[in-house]
C-alpha cells in the first residue's frame, strides 16, 4: 500500500483557467469559490478562470484563488478516499495543507490567506525588494554568499539541492546574484512584486502573529511538515508557532522532502494548479519515489488509476 504525502503548491503556480475542470464537475468546489469570494471580497472565480493574468498574479488577489484551487484539489482527493500519512506546503501551501491536516477549516485558512496577501501586498509597495533563482550551487553556498554580501538579503526557498531562491533589498539582491556567478552559479532575477520571506516582509508578519495567535489549532490528523523547521510534528501547538514564523524564514523545500522520504513517503500528490511541486520533488527524491498531480478530475481519475 503507498505511503502518500500530499503537498500543496504556493505562488507562481496559478494560471488562467486554474481550477475550471472541478468548478464545471463538481458542487463542492463550486461552494469553494463562493467562500474565497465572500471572504475575500474579491472576485475569486473570475479571476481563476477568465483572468487577466496581470490581475490574477497581484498577491493580494493571488494568494486566496491559488489557495481555493488547493482546497478543491484536496476535498477531491479525500472525497476518492485518499488518506495521506503526511502533509506539506511550499509557502502560502502550508495553510491548505493544515486544513488537510485537520488543524483549521476551509473557511478560517481562507480568512487568513486572504489577511496574509492584503498584508504582504501592502509591505511589498512600502518596501520594495527583489528575489533571485540561484542555480548549480549548493544550499549552504548560497547561504554563505548572502552573508559575503552584506545587506538585507537571505536565502527564501531551499527548492532542491542545486536550486536556492534568495530574496531582499534589491541592491542586495544583485550583489548576492553578482557573487553567485563569480562563484561558479547562475542568478535568474524573478517577476514578483516584494521579497517575500525577508525581513522587509516584517511587520506583515507581526499582524500574521497576531492573527494566528486568535486561533485555536485542532489536534493533527497526520503528520505535517512545517515550512521553518522542514521536521515533521504532529503537535497542533508546534505547527501553529512555526507558522507564525513563516513569513521571514525560509521555506526548507529539500529539507522537507527528504523528511517525508524518511518517513516511508513512497508517493507525493500535489494537490492544486500547475506541477511546480512535481518537478522540485523529482529533482531531489530517488527515482523510486512517484509524483503525481492533482488539478483537474482529469488528473484526479489519472492518478486515482496509478494508485490502484
Amino acid at each position: 500500500m503507498a505511503q502518500i504525502a500530499v503537498v500543496f503548491p504556493g505562488q507562481g503556480s496559478q494560471y488562467v483557467g486554474m481550477g475550471q475542470g472541478f468548478c464545471a464537475a463538481s458542487a463542492q468546489a463550486r461552494e469553494i469559490m463562493a467562500q474565497a469570494e465572500a471572504i475575500s471580497g474579491l472576485p475569486i472565480g473570475r479571476l481563476c478562470l477568465e483572468g487577466p493574468l496581470d490581475e490574477l498574479t497581484l498577491t493580494v488577489n493571488l494568494q486566496p484563488a491559488v489557495v481555493a484551487v488547493d482546497l478543491c484539489a484536496w476535498l477531491a482527493l479525500k472525497e476518492a478516499g485518499v488518506t495521506p500519512l503526511a502533509v506539506a506546503g511550499h509557502s502560502l501551501g502550508e495553510y491548505p495543507a493544515l486544513v488537510a491536516a485537520g488543524a483549521i477549516s476551509v473557511e478560517k485558512c481562507l480568512e487568513l490567506v486572504s489577511l496574509r496577501g492584503r498584508l504582504m501586498d501592502r509591505e511589498a509597495n512600502a518596501n520594495p525588494g527583489a528575489m533571485a533563482a540561484i542555480m548549480g550551487l549548493s544550499p549552504e553556498d548560497v547561504a554563505q554568499l548572502c552573508l559575503d554580501a552584506g545587506g538585507v538579503v537571505q536565502p527564501a526557498n531551499y527548492n532542491t539541492p542545486q536550486q536556492t531562491v534568495i530574496t531582499g533589498a534589491a541592491a542586495a539582491v544583485a550583489q548576492a546574484s553578482a557573487l553567485a556567478k563569480e562563484r561558479g552559479g547562475k542568478a535568474i532575477p524573478l517577476k514578483v512584486s516584494g521579497a517575500w520571506h525577508s525581513p522587509l516582509m516584517a511587520q506583515a508578519g507581526v499582524e500574521m502573529k497576531a492573527a494566528l495567535a486568535g486561533v485555536e489549532f485542532a489536534p493533527l490528523a497526520c503528520l505535517h511538515v512545517p515550512n521553518v523547521s522542514g521536521e515533521p510534528t504532529r503537535d497542533a501547538a508546534q505547527a501553529q508557532d512555526q507558522l507564525r514564523d513563516q513569513l521571514t524564514s525560509p521555506v526548507r523545500w529539500v529539507q522537507t522532502v527528504a523528511a517525508l522520504i524518511a518517513l516511508g513517503v513512497d508517493t507525493f500528490i500535489e494537490a492544486g494548479p500547475k506541477n511546480v511541486l512535481k518537478g522540485l520533488i523529482q529533482k531531489s527524491a530517488p527515482e523510486s519515489v512517484r509524483v503525481f498531480n492533482v488539478e483537474d478530475p482529469a488528473s484526479l481519475e489519472k492518478t486515482l488509476a496509478e494508485l490502484g
